[in-house]
C-alpha cells in the first residue's frame, strides 16, 4: 500500500523516512501519524536496514506538530484517541531494536518537538526553531512530552519550555540538550548521511541491546539494569558475527601494532 505522507528509501545499510506531503509545514496529521507507525514498521524489518533516519529534509520544516484545523473540531474521547495514536507511534519507535535518528532540519514544534524526543539521537541543523507552543493556544501535548522532556533536559528546562512557549535556536538547543548535534544547513543533509551510515556499520544486535538497556534505564532500578546488562553482554558471546568482530578487530591490531 503507497505512503500518501512520505516516503521511505534505503541505502547503505540505512532506512529514511522523509516526511512531506508537497507543503511548506509537516504537520502530525492522523494520517501522517499512522504512516508514519507503518513505516517504522516495515524498517524494524527491512533484513538491510540497521539504521533509521526520521526528517522533513529538504524541506523548511521536520514538524510543525499536529494540525490545528483537525483538533478545533475535537471533542474529549476525540483528543484522548489522538493521544493514544501519538503515543503508539512513539512506543513503536522506542521499542524498535534499529536506533533511530531524528534529522531535525528546520521547524521543530509541538508535536513534531515530541516525535524528536522518540529519537534516539537528534541532529538539528543551525536553521532549527523548536518550541512548546501549547500554552498559547490553550493545549498541552498528549504525546508524552510532559513526561520524557524532563528526563532529557530536566525538569527545570522543561517547565520553561512548556510554560513560556518560547521557540528556541539550535544553539539553545544543544545547550539545554534537546539535540545531541548541530550542523551547518549547508552541510545539514550530507553530515547526517554520513553519521547515519557510520552508525549503520556496527553490530546489529549490540546496537539493539544497547538500546534497549538504555531504554530500560529510565524505568529500573539501578540492580535491576545492571543485570539486564550482564545478560545482554553474554548473550553476545553467543553469535558467530560478533565473534567475527572481535577477531576481525584483534587481527587488525596485530597487523598495526604487531603480535
Amino acid at each position: 500500500m503507497p505512503y500518501k505522507k512520505l516516503r521511505i528509501e534505503v541505502k547503505n545499510r540505512v532506512g529514511f523516512i522523509l516526511m512531506g506531503a508537497g507543503h511548506r509545514f509537516n504537520k502530525l496529521t492522523i494520517t501522517m501519524l499512522k504512516e508514519l507507525k507503518r513505516a517504522v514498521a516495515e524498517l524494524s524489518r527491512h533484513p538491510d536496514v540497521v539504521c533509521i533516519v526520521i526528517t522533513g529534509y529538504p524541506g523548511e520544516s521536520f514538524a510543525v506538530g499536529a494540525d490545528i484545523y483537525q483538533m478545533v473540531e475535537f471533542g474529549p474521547a476525540d483528543g484522548f484517541s489522538f493521544a493514544e495514536l501519538g503515543q503508539s507511534l512513539f512506543t513503536a519507535m522506542e521499542e524498535c531494536p534499529k536506533p533511530i535518528i531524528g534529522a531535525l532540519n528546520g521547524i521543530t514544534m509541538g508535536g513534531g518537538c515530541d516525535l524528536s524526543l522518540a529519537c534516539d539521537l537528534r541532529i538539528a541543523s543551525d536553521a532549527l526553531v523548536i518550541a512548546h507552543p501549547g500554552a498559547k493556544l490553550g493545549i498541552i501535548t498528549g504525546f508524552c512530552g510532559t513526561q520524557k522532556l524532563p528526563r532529557l533536559v530536566g525538569k527545570n528546562f522543561a517547565r520553561e519550555i512548556f510554560m513560556t512557549s518560547e521557540p528556541y535556536g539550535a544553539a539553545d538547543a544543544l545547550r539545554m540538550g534537546l539535540v545531541d548535534r548541530v550542523y551547518p544547513a549547508d552541510e545539514f543533509w550530507e553530515r547526517v548521511v554520513a553519521f547515519a551510515e557510520r552508525t549503520a556499520t556496527a553490530s546489529p544486535a549490540v546496537l539493539a541491546m544497547a538500546k534497549k538497556a538504555i531504554n530500560a534505564s529510565e524505568d529500573c532500578d539501578l540492580k535491576t539494569g545492571c543485570a539486564l546488562e550482564a545478560a545482554s553482554f553474554a548473550y553476545l558471546f553467543a553469535t558467530s558475527p560478533e565473534r567475527e568482530r572481535m577477531t576481525g578487530f584483534l587481527e587488525g591490531t596485530a597487523n598495526v601494532f604487531g603480535s
